[in-house]
């Protein structure tokens, strides 16, 4: 099941644009909030891609089945899109327990701050105002055993903490962005591991290796991807 992780590009909308692809030797049982590939089941392959902060899509899932599509990815797959440049991922490694994120920390916010959500809040995919600077964490993990569903699901809560751990030890003023996702993987098979909480067997490991990647994403500023010099190609889209 276990793979790294694998920088390509694709040539969109005259960009040529950074994506990543972990293609799992076997298949995995996952549990998501990306837009393509959400929930708990079976899944094939993950991709993280980067997007302009111009993007203005509002069928991400529909994107990200294309996307998976020209990289030949076949079977259910997880896809989770960002304005961060993919190619500075950070991973992390605790007790066999293995960790990447994407760390965009521009627009942080406080989970149960007063007032209603933008209407952009709520797309989940990706920081939609061109004028902000970026805000969003993807967070993959791979564990090596098989987790209970209930065990997956703590195991989000756990993940969710050491983030926000994380962003306290750096110093902002948040919880999160208003678009960050988890995805959690994990043999279908073999024995369960009944808790993912940050005391458990696993989800000790994955809270002390999440922290640190986000910890260490977020120690850097982030500039946006697309305010990158030597982005745009001549090129036209295939």
């Amino acid at each position: 099941m276990w793979a790294e992780p694998v920088l390509t590009h694709r040539l969109e909308d005259g960009w040529d644009i950074p994506l990543l692809v972990w293609r799992l030797a076997s298949p995995a049982l996952a549990i998501s909030s990306g837009p393509l590939g959400g929930g708990i089941g079976v899944r094939q392959w993950v991709v993280n891609a980067t997007v302009p902060m111009t993007y203005r899509r509002d069928d991400p899932d529909a994107h990200l089945t294309a996307l998976a599509d020209q990289l030949d990815l076949r079977g259910p797959g997880v896809g989770l899109l960002t304005g961060v440049d993919v190619t500075e991922r950070v991973s992390a490694v605790d007790q066999d327990v293995r960790v990447w994120a994407t760390v965009g920390l521009g627009t942080p916010i406080w989970a149960a701050e007063a007032g209603e959500p933008a209407e952009a809040d709520e797309v989940g995919a990706v920081d939609a105002e061109p004028a902000r600077p970026v805000g969003t964490v993807n967070i993959v993990a791979l564990l090596p055993v098989r987790l209970s569903e209930a065990a997956l699901v703590n195991a989000v809560a756990t993940v969710t903490e050491a983030k926000v751990q994380a962003l306290r030890e750096l110093g902002l003023p948040g919880t999160g962005t208003p678009t960050d996702s988890v995805t959690l993987l994990c043999p279908p098979d073999g024995p369960v591991a009944p808790y993912g909480g940050p005391r458990s067997r696993w989800g000790a490991p994955l809270a002390r290796a999440a922290c640190r990647a986000v910890r260490t994403g977020g120690a850097t500023p982030c500039v946006p991807w697309s305010d990158q010099p030597a982005r745009r190609t001549d090129v036209a889209p295939g």
